[in-house]
């Protein structure tokens, strides 16, 4: 019949009120031999608790964050029939002479154990090309046994957040952390590239320090996430809109009086809103599984403004429902709140797609980031005067460069090339707006 055994904290030196800081075992677990119960920490140390025999652990008799002593009550065990005390005070002292062959001991009839199976070929840990700093894990805030399963997982304890008490790390911090790094790709360490060396620019020169702002700060890890992250191809198209300019200018001299001035960025969101709506692919997302993909059934566009803290892009919602001057009256205003700092992190979420103009500046293309989670990012740079051959002669075109940049996983390349054939269409003729 199995023997409930109480297992006490044994000798553990010149310490009293030790705090208990992980419990290694719980209630019905079958555990070995010296496998570690609990996890004590003295202000000098931290140390593991072997169970000195064999069994089914019956019961917890310590919670986290206990203080004990040599002789406390940890938990109650059912020992298994051949269970051995290990090493108890009385044994190692008065019969260490007879344990040792009794324990050497192995019966003539006893069958040879069988063969190992053969050893699989080790498989890669998904987290071994990241580069553990080993001075930093060995002053991380963690117990031998979390110390040994990060080892195992291959996860750097230096570069983790502990959510137990006072900053320890927990088990459950280093699975957090070995799921953000798949997901990620372990970022950087997951790419194997080295981190940018340290370099002391004065040596060169008299130089000037000045801080990034907290939208320079936020907008670079969220583009470097995106770049890293996110296959990107560009497609670049050009738009004949030497028409759309001419009723562009009319509509702003008919409208003068009101004080409403109508950009060439209303009428991109429309042909945009046309656009997505022939291709939906364009206006979806990848889940969070990269698995399926999110059709979404609302048109909300994304608008980059360039202002003096850095970039933000406030999403104009249901673009689909206003009007030419319902959009051109509410990227004035937006604009106005993005360059006063009043926009709200709501005013910059929802989006569907991404329009980014230098048009305003120059250039004659460029590769613009795609804005993840969406798919796609419409890029426009200045428009320019150039002769086009109409198949008798050339003319004089106002042509407007467009480059747009989308997701490889979710968009070919030929939906590319058709997505900005159509928009192309869409803008050198406004009355296909209407349909």
């Amino acid at each position: 019949m199995a023997e409930i055994k109480d297992i006490l904290v044994p000798d553990i030196g010149d310490f009293d009120g030790v705090e208990v800081i992980e419990i290694l075992v719980a209630a019905g677990d079958t555990i070995a031999e010296e496998d570690p119960i609990v996890s004590l920490e003295s202000d000098k140390a931290a140390m593991e608790i072997p169970s000195p025999f064999a069994g089914t652990v019956k019961d917890i008799k310590v919670s986290l964050g206990d203080k004990v002593s040599e002789g406390s009550l940890l938990i109650t065990l059912e020992a298994s029939a051949a269970s051995t005390p290990a090493a108890e005070p009385e044994t190692q002292t008065e019969n260490k002479a007879e344990a040792a062959p009794a324990k050497a001991e192995t019966p003539a009839s006893a069958p040879a154990p069988a063969s190992p199976p053969p050893a699989a070929a080790p498989r890669p840990s998904p987290t071994a090309s990241i580069s553990i700093n080993e001075d930093g894990f060995k002053n991380a805030y963690a117990s031998p046994a979390v110390r040994k399963f990060a080892r195992e997982l291959g996860a750097d304890l230096s570069q983790m957040s502990g959510s137990g008490a006072k900053g320890r790390i927990l088990k459950d911090d280093v699975k957090v952390w070995v799921k953000q790094a798949l997901a990620q790709g372990s970022q950087a360490g997951g790419l194997g590239v080295e981190p940018m060396p340290e370099i002391d620019f004065s040596q060169f020169g008299e130089i000037e320090i000045q801080p990034l702002t907290r939208i320079n700060k936020l907008t670079g890890k969220f583009l470097h996430r995106n770049w890293v992250t996110v296959p990107h191809v560009t497609q670049f198209d050009e738009a004949d809109i030497t028409e759309l300019e001419k009723f562009r200018k009319q509509l702003n001299k008919e409208n003068e009086k009101e004080g409403l001035r109508i950009t060439v960025l209303a009428f991109l969101m429309k042909a945009l809103v046309s656009a997505v709506k022939e291709f939906p692919r364009f206006n979806s997302s990848l889940d969070a599984s990269g698995e399926n993909l999110v059709l979404k059934q609302y048109i909300n566009i994304g608008v980059a403004m360039d202002t003096p803290d850095g970039l933000v892009v406030p999403v104009i919602r249901e673009c689909d429902r206003k009007t030419l001057f319902e959009l051109a009256s509410e990227l004035i205003a937006t604009s106005k709140r993005a360059r006063d700092k009043k926009l709200s992190p709501a005013d910059m979420s929802g989006g569907c797609m991404t329009i980014s103009s230098l048009g305003g500046i120059g250039g004659t293309a460029f590769t613009p980031i795609v804005n993840a989670p969406e798919v796609a990012i419409l890029g426009v740079s200045r428009s320019s005067l150039k002769p086009v051959y109409n198949g008798e002669e050339f003319t004089p075109r106002l042509m407007l460069p467009l480059s747009l940049s989308y997701d490889h996983r979710v968009i070919d390349g030929a939906d590319g090339a058709r997505f900005t054939a159509y928009l192309s269409k869409v803008l050198s003729d406004t009355r296909r707006l209407l349909l």
